[in-house]
């Protein structure tokens, strides 16, 4: 107890004899907060750049990361799972206006370099979306440029008034395109840009995989109209939901149509791909290999489906 008349030291709230009263350190708390504040900055900066980088094409999905990855003449190329949706969409459409595996390079290249692949609501003054088009220029309205189908199909539109599009060089094409700032900053994606345009073309066959831990809710009906909007075919799907099947009119359609159900398989609870002898399944946290099975013979593509709860296959899948 303090002696009478004395208050308590707040240090030494029992009011200890002989025990000096120490001062009060009220410059560690301000030292406290300014290192906390420094150490959020630090992190904060550190995941923007992170950020940036991914987006810039520097880093990719890591092992433990959802991912897709695609390969094609010995050469590999990861993305994460909303990088591989837009490009699904930018590739299925040049294989919907039966536009050759080229233009879905120039396309991706552009891309990658604009975007990232990705549908930025954002950009240098007034331009948004995939491509980073702009509506001052004549490319559509903000809503219509941030419709990555209607953006995909603008991009080929002006691609084909390009005369040697088809054999010039691809990074000058889309310089031609996009009549950007930096008018070489394509050429860096060229080689990622040609190995997803073959894979989600058809090109190459069963070059895609994508790995991820959770699957969404089974969604047949979903997936059918992503193949129609962004490849122009019609799947059908059973009565139950458990299963899709779609027809390729040549063996490069069929294999887009594959490669597309691959891509989506994680926001559409896809058990199985199946086409002609090979087939891929779904596990989790892993990049399942296409395997070989009993041949079915034909072009048509399909697809069971998962239900989200117990990661199972639907009833009649």
């Amino acid at each position: 107890m303090s002696a009478p008349g004395q208050l308590s030291d707040p240090e030494d709230p029992y009011g200890l004899p002989g025990r000096a009263r120490r001062p009060r350190r009220s410059g560690r708390t301000g030292c406290g907060i300014a290192a906390g504040v420094l150490v959020l900055l630090v992190a904060a900066a550190l995941v923007g750049g992170l950020v940036w980088l991914r987006t810039n094409e520097y880093i990719q999905p890591t092992p433990f990361e959802p991912r897709c990855r695609l390969v094609a003449g010995g050469n590999t190329t990861v993305l994460d799972l909303e990088q591989a949706h837009y490009a699904g969409i930018i590739v299925g459409r040049a294989v919907a206006r039966g536009l050759p595996a080229r233009a879905g390079s120039i396309a991706m290249a552009t891309a990658y370099q604009e975007s990232g692949i990705r549908n930025l609501d954002y950009g240098d003054r007034d331009s948004v979306g995939l491509f980073q088009q702009r509506p001052s220029q004549g490319w559509g309205t903000r809503a219509q440029i941030l419709d990555p189908y209607y953006a995909s199909d603008a991009f080929y539109t002006s691609l084909l008034k390009v005369s040697d599009w088809e054999t010039g060089d691809i990074t000058t094409v889309a310089q031609t395109v996009q009549k950007s700032g930096h008018p070489e900053a394509y050429r860096k994606h060229e080689q990622n840009a040609r190995v997803i345009a073959s894979v989600l073309s058809g090109q190459t066959s069963a070059g895609v995989s994508c790995g991820y831990s959770t699957p969404g809710a089974a969604d047949a009906a979903g997936l059918a109209t992503s193949m129609h909007q962004a490849l122009g075919v019609t799947a059908k799907v059973s009565g139950d939901g458990g299963t899709l099947t779609a027809t390729g009119t040549s063996d490069a359609q069929a294999w887009a149509i594959a490669s597309h159900a691959v891509i989506n398989a994680s926001s559409s609870g896809v058990d199985k791909v199946t086409l002609a002898d090979r087939q891929w399944q779904w596990a989790a946290g892993k990049l399942p290999e296409w395997t070989t099975v009993a041949s079915t013979g034909s072009r048509t593509v399909t697809v069971t489906f998962l239900t989200a709860a117990s990661g199972s296959a639907t009833p009649g899948a």
